[in-house]
This record gives structure tokens, sequence and C-alpha cells, in this order.
């Protein structure tokens, strides 16, 4: 199997490994997350990607990778739990904090991103850049999470028809 690159990826992983040795952590495996991926994967994805997008403005990459590794630390399916207090988009960044906060100790920025990460779904406006970063990556990671297996087979239709004029 192939690694993707935040594996290889010496720095992040400096970052991040101690929150990934978690057991809590590693439990989000067992959830699903926008239709095609685990809620491990996607705050995995969610993280890398921000903390890439952060180095390269020069933003706070490190409270980016490590919040985006615990924004969505909770353990429920989010399609059929319900709450009464709220939708899931308005509760799940306040249960996600209380989660991270029992693992290590937060900044403040870090519990900014976390909690504001579903801004625009919920009232709560970001204090901060990486925040705001680390909200635009979570909808583009859940949007390419949901159509992976349509642009997957869309590649693999185009590719045969290149292998097929090729021939």
């Amino acid at each position: 199997m192939k690694q993707k690159a935040w594996q290889n990826d010496r720095v992040y992983r400096a970052i991040v490994d101690d929150l990934l040795a978690h057991q809590e952590v590693q439990e989000l495996v067992n959830y699903p997350q926008h239709h095609h991926s685990d809620r491990l994967t996607h705050s995995i994805d969610v993280s890398y990607l921000s903390y890439r997008v952060g180095l390269r403005l020069g933003l706070n990459a490190t409270a980016l990778a490590r919040a985006g590794i615990l924004h969505d630390l909770f353990y429920y399916d989010w399609r059929e739990t319900k709450f009464e207090l709220g939708t899931h988009a308005f509760i799940h960044p306040r249960v996600s904090l209380r989660n991270a906060e029992k693992l290590t100790p937060l900044s403040n920025m870090e519990k900014d991103i976390i909690l504001k990460h579903m801004w625009g779904s919920t009232w709560a406006m970001p204090h901060y850049w990486e925040s705001f970063v680390l909200n635009i990556v979570d909808d583009w990671t859940a949007v390419s999470d949901f159509l992976n297996p349509v642009t997957d087979r869309l590649m693999t239709l185009s590719t045969l028809r290149w292998v097929r004029r090729r021939s």
C-alpha cells in the first residue's frame, strides 16, 4: 500500500504523533465520515492539508496540524444521533473540544480552531486566520471525500479510453 505524503513528513509527524498515539484518536477509524471515508482518515487529511496551507501563508502551522487531528473528536454516527439542543453541526465542535481537552493541553488558538471549524453552519465567528483556513480545508476535504468514488471512476474510464486509443 502506497504511503501518503503526511506519513513521510518528519516535521509534521513530530507535531502530531503524540496525538495519533492516543487510543481515543485511533478509535475514530471506527466511525464513517462523509460516506467514503472514516473519521480518522478525514481528520488526518484536514490536519495535513491545513498544516501545508498554514506553512505557505506564514500562519501557525503547528496549531493547524494539532487542531486538525482533534477537530472531529466525537464518538457517534452523526447521521443517526440527534440532539435536543441543536444540529450536529452546532453540537459536535463543542463535543470535540471537550474530548480534546481531556487528551492534551490546548492553546487558545487551537481551541478556537476546533470550536469554530463549522463557521457558516454556526454563528461562532473565528478569531484567527488559522480557524478560517481549517474551516475551508474541512469543507474542501468533505466534498473530496464524498466525490472520491466518482472522480476515481472518471479517471479510470478516461485512462482506459486513452490506452485504447494508443493501442
